[in-house]
């Protein structure tokens, strides 16, 4: 008997939170930020924070960490001058320069350049993409200050790398791809 009046008395309970539960508005809510977060302008007015801004402007005339501005435009006339220039790297690390450079060009150029530097890589191969130059081929001027200008501002359907690897390392791919050449002409 003791059991049914229990049983009857959660029953009841039961029924008591679904017959008053308001089906057109939800339930308290314990965390109502995991469901409706606050917005954030970026460069809005913020009470809390010290200058009253959560994200702070850069000072003027700034560059950022690692980055050098590049002097050459990304034009034919940029190209030329930049053919000019040779590697500011230190002429006493050339072997670690190499290194680095082999190990990023594997990365990011050998898929369509091949490990080689003929032109055949992986996605040449597949057909993917066509077109891909050797640079072996003398009636293109490759040159140290070439293949940095390239890498840095991108030529027909290779892209800018400058999101990928920073300034020396552009260089150091640079150089290798230098000693490619070098090792195709032979």
């Amino acid at each position: 008997m003791n059991s049914f009046i229990k049983t009857g008395i959660v029953l009841g309970f039961v029924s008591l939170l679904f017959a008053c539960q308001d089906k057109s508005s939800p339930n308290y809510q314990y965390m109502p930020n995991m469901y409706e977060p606050i917005g954030y302008e970026t460069y809005g007015k913020i009470g809390f924070l010290p200058n009253g801004m959560e994200a702070q402007e850069l000072p003027a005339n700034t560059i950022p960490r690692g980055w050098m501005p590049y002097a050459f435009e990304n034009t034919a006339e940029g190209k030329e001058l930049a053919g000019l220039q040779s590697s500011p790297l230190d002429s006493l690390q050339k072997e670690v320069n190499l290194a680095k450079g082999a190990e990023l060009y594997k990365i990011y150029c050998a898929t369509c350049h091949g490990s080689n530097g003929k032109g055949q890589g992986d996605l040449v191969k597949r057909e993917k993409i066509l077109g891909v130059p050797g640079y072996d081929d003398v009636a293109r001027n490759v040159t140290v200050g070439t293949t940095f200008h390239t890498i840095q501002h991108g030529l027909n359907s290779m892209g800018s790398y400058t999101s990928q690897m920073n300034t020396e390392e552009m260089w150091q791919v640079s150089e290798y791809v230098m000693k490619l050449k070098k090792d195709l002409i032979k």
